[in-house]
Parts: C-alpha cells; structure tokens; sequence
C-alpha cells in the first residue's frame, strides 16, 4: 500500500489533487476540506490508500493517518465503498463521524449523501465497539520502517500488475544496493527503474 505522499502540488481539482513526486504526478482523490489546504506550487503531505480495481488504480489521500483509518474501516461494512467512505469523510469530521458511531446518531450518519437510515443502523452495528480504537497511537507501525517500506513498495509493485516475485526481487535489489535508508517513494522510484531495465 502507498501510505502517503510528499510533494509539489501540480494542480488542484474539484475532487482531487494532482501531487508530484519524483517526477511522477499523482491524481489523489480527497474531500474538499483537505483540497481546501493545498497550493498550488507549494509541498503537501497526504496520508493515502491505494485503491485496486481490476480497471484501475485509484490513490485517495487523507489529511491525518486517522481519517485514512476511519475510511478503510467504512468499508468493512457490507455495501459500502471508496466512494461512500470519502463521502462520509467530507460531511463529517472524523471526530464527528467516531462519535455518531460510537453514540449511535442515525441522523447525523444520514446527513451523508448515500446514507439512508438502515444504512446508517448497519454502520453503527458494525462499527460502534471499533471506533474506540481509532486514537493516535495506533498509527504508529510495530514494524521497523525499513521492514514498512518494503512490504509498502511490494505492493504497490504487485498493484502495478508486477507479479509478487518480480516485485519482491526489485525491491531487495535496492535494499542491497545501498538503499535501506530510502523513504517509501524514493524506494518504489528506484524499484520501478530496476524492473524497467531489465524489460
């Protein structure tokens, strides 16, 4: 998974932005009020979920680690999909939204477009006793970062249509040329130059 970006903001649309990293513009599918913040021409740093369908990839990017959270969490529930999850995400804050789980507000969850109130009913069953979890100190990886990074880039790779194998070689092949200390995007540049020499 892509867990965010850094760069220049290349462009900004009505819902997405278009953020450059590593020379690669990268449309990022996001709520007005995150897209409100961004620039045009100055950096950004977005939390993200990369989003795989069998006709497409699809990066969705998020102002903080526990909205990427509450959006993936959303779309444990039957019926409920990328879409529906930004949508919720741009009615409600995210402390908003945990708390009408939480509390079990059907109306504030049918303030959302797409919402109805069984809808509503079904986030709260499902979702109610997990959103308690969702505080700061659960974005933080147990894992070492380089470990992150890797399983990260591998399936990203895997997500470009890179068979696992493939993805898993390129991406050691940089560990082992010196690249342990590469963030995630440095990393996956790098991965992708190694598989496009050897096509």
């Amino acid at each position: 998974m892509i867990s965010s970006v850094r760069g220049t903001v290349l462009s900004v649309g009505l819902d997405h932005a278009v953020v450059e990293v590593g020379g690669v513009g990268l449309a990022v599918h996001t709520i007005p009020a995150t897209l409100a913040t961004l620039r045009r021409g100055e950096e950004a740093q977005l939390a993200t979920t990369l989003v795989v369908r069998e006709d497409s990839l699809t990066l969705y990017g998020f102002a903080d680690a526990d909205a990427r959270m509450l959006f993936g969490l959303l779309q444990t529930v039957s019926g409920v999909g990328p879409r529906l999850a930004l949508s919720a995400l741009a009615v409600l804050e995210p402390d908003a939204l945990c708390r009408a789980l939480a509390d079990g507000n059907v109306t504030t969850l049918t303030q959302v477009p797409g919402i109805g109130r069984k809808g509503a009913e079904r986030l709260i069953i499902e979702l109610r006793d997990k959103v308690g979890s969702l505080t700061p100190a659960t974005t933080v990886a147990a894992a070492p970062a380089a470990d992150q990074s890797r399983s990260q880039v591998t399936e990203a790779l895997a997500g470009l249509g890179f068979t696992a194998k493939q993805a898993e070689q390129a991406v050691e092949s940089v560990l082992a040329d010196g690249g342990a200390d590469l963030d995630t995007p440095a990393l996956l540049r790098k991965a992708l130059a190694t598989l496009g020499r050897k096509r």
